[in-house]
């Protein structure tokens, strides 16, 4: 019977640290993404990073990322950034698998 109450306590620390690794690596892909934002809208320096915390922030408007999405997709529009849904939503997947290599490389 311990073996069993084992296994369990086995897999509610792997779904932990699952779920923080997952928790780590949107915030970082937010920022990246944030970053990624900002030099397509003109910003360097301190205003990009200010953008990059503005995107992170974003993200805890609704569970998903169609919060950043939106925010992203705004700020693209109101400046005249030519970027696709596609690409911003392509764009956000190739950040979030560098922001976990990334964590997992740390």
């Amino acid at each position: 019977m311990s073996s069993m109450k084992d296994r369990e306590e086995g897999f509610e620390k792997k779904f932990a640290m699952d779920e923080e690794l997952r928790f780590k690596a949107t915030a970082r892909r937010n920022k990246l993404l944030g970053l990624w934002a900002a030099e397509k809208l003109g910003k360097t320096g301190a205003d990009a990073d200010a953008y990059a915390k503005e995107v992170v922030i974003s993200d805890i408007e609704e569970a998903g990322d169609h919060d950043v999405f939106r925010k992203i997709r705004k700020d693209f529009d109101a400046a005249g950034v030519e970027q696709s849904d596609h690409q911003i939503r392509r764009t956000m997947d190739e950040l979030l698998a560098t922001a976990a290599e990334q964590i997992m490389n740390s």
